[in-house]
């Protein structure tokens, strides 16, 4: 008898769970539970129907429309889509008149001719300071300049001077034919000599207007680099009316 005892106690206890094994066994069946109801949370949210957004406008009468689509009365006009909750979410603006629409474009027209002025403006500026380190600079530029423009008229002006003094030439051999034809190689000659002088008269003229240019793009360059470097001068720079090249 005892021997039978002990072996049917023997196996009992080798059926029933460890001690320590026990809050392992609950924690595992706590996850399941868990995956299980979220799973059916999901099912649940996934058949339930989903909630539309809401158009709120008003007509050109007044009254204002809340609607889960936008309503044909407000087609053209401010219109708020709000969310389930009523918050606003997006707000489309009101379709422009001609007029408005017109005013819109120009400003932006506007806008986009003062940003390039702007850019034009900086790379000025820029290409300014790069050419110039002092305004002593400028001034030799200035001198460079004038020498070379007043050069070239010293030899535009001799050539005017030959020319009339060949037109001298040719009207002393035209006097020889006042009573008889004159030759068409000296007819031609003539005609010739005065149009050279014509052309070298207008490139002389070209040469004076040149020097003035030349002393008023070099009075606005030390002008502008003194508002780049110093700050802006009191009063501007008078330009120069002739030649100021130095001897």
């Amino acid at each position: 008898m005892p021997n039978v005892y002990s072996q049917a106690r023997q196996r009992a206890c080798s059926r029933a769970p460890e001690s320590g094994n026990v809050p392992i066994i609950l924690t595992r069946r706590r996850r399941q539970l868990t995956l299980v109801a979220g799973i059916v949370l999901a099912l649940a949210a996934a058949s339930a129907p989903a909630q539309k957004a809401l158009y709120k406008c008003k007509d050109d009468k007044g009254k204002t429309y809340y609607t889960q689509t936008p309503p044909t009365e407000c087609q053209g006009k401010e219109l708020d889509e709000l969310s389930p909750q009523g918050r606003l979410v997006k707000k489309r603006a009101a379709a422009l008149t001609p007029e408005q629409a017109a005013a819109r474009d120009a400003e932006e027209k506007k806008k986009k001719e003062q940003e390039l002025a702007a850019k034009e403006e900086a790379r000025k500026n820029q290409a300014l300071l790069n050419t110039y380190s002092s305004e002593k600079d400028i001034e030799d530029g200035r001198q460079r300049a004038l020498k070379q423009a007043e050069e070239a008229s010293k030899i535009i002006e001799k050539r005017i001077a030959d020319a009339q003094k060949r037109s001298k030439e040719l009207a002393a051999e035209k006097e020889f034919y006042t009573k008889r034809p004159m030759p068409r190689k000296l007819q031609e000659d003539i005609r010739l000599n005065e149009m050279d002088i014509k052309v070298q008269q207008d490139l002389l003229d070209g040469k004076k207007k040149e020097l003035g240019d030349i002393n008023a793009k070099y009075d606005l360059d030390k002008q502008r680099y003194l508002e780049l470097t110093k700050g802006k001068p009191k009063a501007a720079p008078v330009p120069s009316t002739g030649s100021t090249v130095k001897r």
